[in-house]
């Protein structure tokens, strides 16, 4: 059986630095490919007390939520990425510690790593950067230059619903979108959906700023912008939708059917997160899957990229979406 004497021999290195290599010690500096050189002779010459040691490797991290814990119960977004993250740390049994809309707050132990789940203002990730210098920002565009970060493709998402619309003939194609701020600012962020939207309709000469209207991402601001848009346009009414989430998609199918106008004979709508209601309202809504639980488990593994293998340079990971067609578009 090959011991850790023989395996340091091949990689010619100390018995030291194997050991504490196959150990997964966080606190070593040794470079990434004397450490892949390390596991692969492990597993080439059978070490089999390597393969023990990894499953055993413990890390604490620091799950943070730029939402309350009562905003996110209203977005199904957050908390399905907040799961994807919980599940594969639980399942690789790695610590964790969760803080809702904390950043000003540090940890009162020591953490290896920092998963930032939403938006966070320049100075809240500087905030974050003193925690630990292993963050992982989901959901972020802005995120540091020198930070790893989990994002899903909204432009290409965007694209496709609108290629849909004008795939199946429509020229009237209006947007309901929300605006969000950073915590205890006044500062209202970007919405990438709304600019691909933007840019994407004037490419094709279709854009009119009179179908555009900006609320919150709630059923509620979905209702209440699709019922302005059906009392200020009139018999100008687009025959087409985008809308930024389901929440917004949910209340403007309400606000259509109070106007008795006919889903989708007379109007057709495209939501986006695919949340777990967009199957069962009336007509299920067609809306575009962001897969949010892979890109909480996507984050972990970067993490553990930068923990446990010492990587250095920044990663961003965009993952693509899927637009799911429903009886709102058939």
């Amino acid at each position: 059986m090959a011991t850790i004497k023989d395996i340091a021999g091949h990689v010619n290195v100390s018995i030291a630095t194997v050991s504490r290599v196959l150990s997964e010690d966080p606190n070593l500096s040794v470079n990434p490919e004397t450490k892949q050189r390390i596991f692969d002779t492990a597993e080439q010459l059978g070490y089999k007390k390597h393969i023990q040691k990894k499953t055993k490797q413990r890390m604490r991290i620091a799950i943070v939520h730029w939402y309350t814990e009562t905003e996110e119960l209203n977005d199904l977004y957050y908390y399905s990425i907040r799961q994807g993250v919980e599940k594969k740390l639980e399942k690789d049994e790695y610590e964790y510690i969760r803080l809702f809309q904390s950043a000003n707050k540090q940890p009162d132990v020591k953490v290896h790593g920092v998963i930032a789940i939403g938006k966070f203002s320049h100075w809240q990730m500087r905030q974050l950067k003193n925690w630990s210098p292993n963050i992982c920002f989901v959901d972020n565009i802005h995120a540091l230059p020198a930070c790893d970060a989990v994002v899903a493709d909204f432009k290409q998402a965007t694209i496709s619903a609108l290629s849909h619309f004008i795939n199946k003939s429509h020229v009237k194609i209006g947007v309901l979108t929300g605006e969000e701020k950073f915590p205890g600012t006044s500062e209202v962020l970007k919405d990438p959906r709304y600019d691909t939207f933007r840019d994407y309709m004037k490419s094709c000469n279709l854009f009119d700023k009179r179908y555009c209207f900006k609320g919150t991402f709630s059923v509620d601001s979905g209702y209440s912008m699709m019922n302005n848009a059906i009392q200020t346009l009139k018999d100008d009414l687009p025959t087409a939708f985008f809308c930024a989430n389901d929440a917004v998609a949910v209340g403007a199918l309400r606000a259509l059917k109070d106007h008795q106008l006919r889903i989708p004979e007379d109007v057709q709508i495209i939501g986006f997160n695919d949340s777990s209601v967009a199957k069962y309202v009336s007509p299920s809504l067609s809306t575009v899957r962001v897969y949010t639980e892979m890109m909480g488990e996507t984050a972990v593994s970067l993490m553990k990229e930068r923990v446990l293998q010492q990587r250095t340079v920044a990663k961003t990971v965009t993952l693509g979406t899927e637009l799911i067609v429903r009886e709102s578009t058939q």
